[in-house]
């Protein structure tokens, strides 16, 4: 059997790593995975793992070798543990999906579109959609991150601004009033007002805060709870429908995923209405996975759902007919991709131009009442 040379793949990986080194990136720092508790292997992960084990075994490296060269590769013990885990599953005789199950690092989504890769003979073709997927969601959540990071930190600052001028610099000057006696214009009386009030209150505030951050997190999961959020979320002009398309973006991308991968529909339907974490589609699927089972078709049974919107829906029904649901399913959602895209940038460059003029004004009127009074003191003299 002819030897494999690894050296240019080697040489790759180095050089990814030299690049990898200089400092500390706050974009690097914004792009990186957050999770709250998940047992899961993060999205960015999971793309590297993917992209990179469809790359070796396409060179014609076995499956035993192309782990020990992403084992080689990790920094962190933890994940070396997990892949040497998969290695040693599979040299067990367990196949690769049912490997990556036993972990419980991975999503039902993955391991079901691996097991039908390996049953047909398109592991690869398999690797490499699920890598295009997970980097089509990267790339998404970073364009969201990036477009959304400097009006939220100009926010921030400014709401931290005003706090600072209401909680310490507006009762200096009360006291300086109280002591000069006198009538104080409305305006002065009204800021002073609301400074006492956050100053005999604070403590109520951020208990009240403390309480309705425990409460959510307690009852997030809760079906009720998603239900009552996701509504008041899509009642939120601009905010709404930008959410509603990230979610049909990632639906519509995942029964590309599945369909292209030769999964049957009905059990498409439920291996993702299992990870959608959007109210309205998940209760949705529930219902549409019934309505296939009748004998409907899957366009009459998402058009009867507002959530799904007429063009999807014609869309679907064209991918149905002409037996192509794939590719109609890849293009609804990019289309959706480059819609929330656009959106987003179009929503930053407004926000930033509207907090700065909105919290310039809270400032100068703050400060303008706290001057008015000295005027009048200074022209009683």
């Amino acid at each position: 059997m002819p030897s494999i040379d690894l050296s240019r793949y080697e040489n790759k990986k180095a050089a990814k790593k030299t690049a990898q080194q200089p400092g500390f990136s706050l974009t690097e720092l914004l792009n990186k995975d957050i999770s709250f508790g998940s047992r899961e292997l993060s999205d960015k992960k999971k793309e590297y793992l993917y992209l990179e084990l469809s790359s070796l075994l396409q060179a014609g490296i076995d499956l035993k070798s192309s782990f020990e060269l992403i084992t080689a590769d990790q920094e962190k013990e933890k994940d070396k543990a997990l892949f040497v885990t998969i290695q040693q599953s599979v040299l067990g005789g367990t196949t690769f999906s049912q490997a990556l199950q036993q972990t419980g690092r991975f999503s039902l989504y993955e391991v079901f579109s691996l097991q039908i890769g390996e049953e047909t003979g398109k592991l690869i073709e398999v690797l490499r959609d699920l890598a295009k997927f997970y980097q089509s969601k990267i790339k998404q959540q970073r364009k969201i991150v990036s477009a959304l990071t400097y009006p939220c930190i100009v926010l921030s600052t400014s709401l931290g601004a005003v706090f600072f001028m209401l909680k310490f610099v507006v009762p200096m000057f009360g006291d300086v009033f109280k002591r000069f006696g006198g009538k104080l214009p409305w305006i002065t009386e009204k800021i002073i007002g609301i400074s006492e009030v956050l100053q005999n209150n604070f403590s109520k505030v951020v208990l009240l805060c403390l309480v309705i951050a425990v409460f959510i997190f307690t009852f997030r999961k809760t079906e009720k709870f998603r239900k009552i959020f996701s509504n008041t979320i899509l009642r939120l002009p601009l905010v709404g429908n930008l959410v509603q398309k990230i979610y049909l973006a990632r639906f519509c991308n995942s029964m590309r995923l599945l369909i292209n991968a030769r999964l049957p529909l009905l059990r498409a339907i439920a291996l993702i209405r299992q990870m959608i974490r959007y109210y309205p589609i998940e209760a949705s699927l529930t219902i549409i996975e019934e309505d296939i089972m009748k004998g409907k078709t899957l366009y009459q049974s998402l058009q009867q759902f507002k959530v799904y919107p007429p063009k999807m829906v014609q869309l679907v029904k064209v991918g149905e007919e002409t037996n192509q649901l794939d590719y109609f399913f890849g293009i609804i959602s990019e289309q959706y991709i480059d819609e929330v895209e656009y959106k987003t940038s179009t929503i930053s460059s407004l926000m930033e131009p509207l907090i700065i003029i909105f919290l310039g004004l809270i400032v100068g009127v703050i400060l303008i009442s706290m001057y008015l009074p000295l005027f009048q003191m200074s022209n009683s003299f």
